[in-house]
């Protein structure tokens, strides 16, 4: 054969492999509002800059008439290329080929670009659309499984994972998408489950649908094992491009600087009247952290699970910081087993990958109730002390209002390492608020039930001991606050401290790793 008809047979094997599970298999997938993996792959990366790997990799099964089953590429794309400029590795599964069924040859492909991705220091992205463990390869496929979660356990904390939840991801497979960073789902047209609705059904009687059962919303507002509810497959992409104009490509590098023209100086004068004079009355801390970021760019996460508290990504004068914070509006920013995971999680990402954290703190304590004792709130709770205490990026708190008992420890006080903390007017820093405490506290206890006029005395001994606690003085007093502060110089003390502790160093103890309590 001539050099270019070897050329050309290439170009034909190539060309078929494209093809995909074929015409009427695309056009399906193209009927459900879904991109093909090849589309998506085009999508993601810079245009001309990818570069497929292992392209014509067959599957080894001799089983159930396999050898005769041709299934292009195994049924996922792999490769590397540019995102905005910047190396990362990717795989998409292509539902077309055998429903996007991992088999070994499968597995792989994709293990092998997860150990590359550690090798070069940068990100991996999987756009998972897969029916599952294709039944035919047997053990070898959950084999196959074993191989990418042990790879996403030693790349956690090294280089970012992304996953994008693209179509069905069921059984065996959701657990490695559960092991990355984020997790990225689109509505109506992606699902996340264990068991679907007719296991579910056969085993305990309950009825229930693909969506309501593990599509994007359930995932983002109950169960919390997505973070992010997309329109569509191009939105989903897009949003991945965003959220990694945030982050290092690994962690020993900082986040990409951004300067977006913001003056440093600014002062945010719609801050000194936010908190509400009723002490009950709620306010959206959202509007607080707009105010302070540059050009009040806020990328929020894990936005409709447990809102009770806030997370998320800014920039402060260009450099990337992460966000956490105690909503007001829901449960009175109360701390929960929920919002606990919420914040403990991104406390650790932003800590493996060099992300300075800014906490804003109006927390009255941990939420209440036999559902939250029973379901552990304790042992969760103690993840948010466990997170804050272990991190050595630099560390900033603003207190805004209400900072009670061991709540206030937990919202990343001085006692748990933090290194910049500031406190507005408003804030009220104590055991517990005043008529709670007045109740307790024995001296007052007696004089109220020795008064002429119980309630009058009650109110009185509330003012005192509001005066004498619930301030931001005696914490400054005492040195476990750095400055109170009017709220429109947030944004510069924040700024301020954050150049001076942008070198910040320091070191643990020697260990192989802690036992945080999951």
């Amino acid at each position: 054969m001539k050099v270019s008809e070897k050329i050309e047979n290439l170009k034909h094997k190539e060309a078929k492999i494209k093809e995909m599970g074929g015409k009427a298999r695309i056009d399906r997938q193209h009927e459900k509002h879904k991109l093909t993996a090849r589309e998506r792959v085009a999508l993601l990366f810079d245009e001309g800059t990818f570069r497929e790997m292992y392209m014509m990799v067959k599957h080894r099964c001799t089983n159930f008439n396999m050898p005769s089953t041709e299934i292009p590429s195994d049924g996922v794309i792999t490769g590397h290329g540019l995102v905005n400029g910047r190396p990362v590795y990717a795989y998409a599964q292509d539902f077309t080929c055998r429903g996007g069924s991992l088999g070994e040859q499968h597995a792989r492909k994709i293990v092998k670009i997860m150990d590359l991705a550690m090798k070069a220091g940068v990100p991996i992205i999987g756009m998972c659309d897969s029916g599952g463990a294709r039944v035919e390869e047997g053990i070898d496929s959950l084999k196959g499984y074993g191989d990418l979660f042990f790879r996403n356990s030693r790349a956690s904390g090294v280089i970012p994972q992304i996953s994008l939840i693209l179509g069905p991801t069921a059984g065996g497979s959701v657990y490695s998408p559960a092991m990355t960073d984020f997790v990225f789902m689109v509505k109506n047209s992606s699902y996340m489950f264990i068991t679907g609705p007719s296991v579910i059904k056969s085993v305990t009687g309950e009825e229930t649908t693909f969506e309501d059962l593990g599509g994007a919303i359930a995932n983002n507002t109950k169960s919390g094992n997505a973070h992010f509810a997309c329109e569509s497959d191009e939105d989903a992409i897009e949003q991945v491009k965003i959220l990694m104009s945030y982050i290092p490509n690994n962690n020993l590098e900082d986040p990409p600087i951004i300067h977006m023209g913001d003056d440093p100086g600014r002062l945010c004068p719609e801050l000194d009247t936010i908190i509400p004079d009723n002490p009950k009355a709620g306010y959206d801390m959202r509007d607080v952290i707009h105010s302070i970021l540059d050009h009040g760019e806020f990328y929020e996460i894990h936005e409709l699970f447990a809102q009770n508290a806030v997370i998320g990504f800014g920039r402060l004068n260009g450099k990337t910081v992460g966000i956490i914070a105690n909503q007001p509006l829901v449960l009175a920013g109360c701390l929960d087993i929920n919002a606990s995971d919420k914040i403990s999680r991104f406390i650790r990402f932003c800590d493996a990958f060099n992300i300075p954290l800014i906490t804003f703190v109006d927390v009255p304590g941990y939420l209440p109730g036999c559902d939250q004792e029973w379901g552990g709130v304790i042992r969760h709770g103690a993840k948010i002390l466990w997170s804050y205490s272990e991190a050595t990026v630099p560390k900033l708190t603003v207190t805004t209002r209400k900072s009670y008992g061991g709540a206030y420890i937990a919202m990343s006080s001085q006692h748990l390492g933090a290194d910049a903390l500031f406190a507005w007017p408003s804030a009220e820093i104590a055991v517990m608020g005043a008529p709670g405490a007045v109740n307790i506290v024995a001296s007052y206890k007696k004089q109220i039930k020795e008064s002429k006029d119980p309630e009058a005395t009650r109110q009185e001994k509330i003012k005192e001991y509001e005066e004498l606690f619930n301030n931001p003085y005696t914490a400054a007093e005492h040195g476990y606050i750095d400055a109170v502060i009017q709220p429109s110089e947030t944004r510069v003390r924040l700024i301020d401290a954050l150049e001076i502790l942008y070198t910040k160093k320091e070191s643990t103890p020697p260990k192989k790793h802690g036992n945080i309590p999951l």
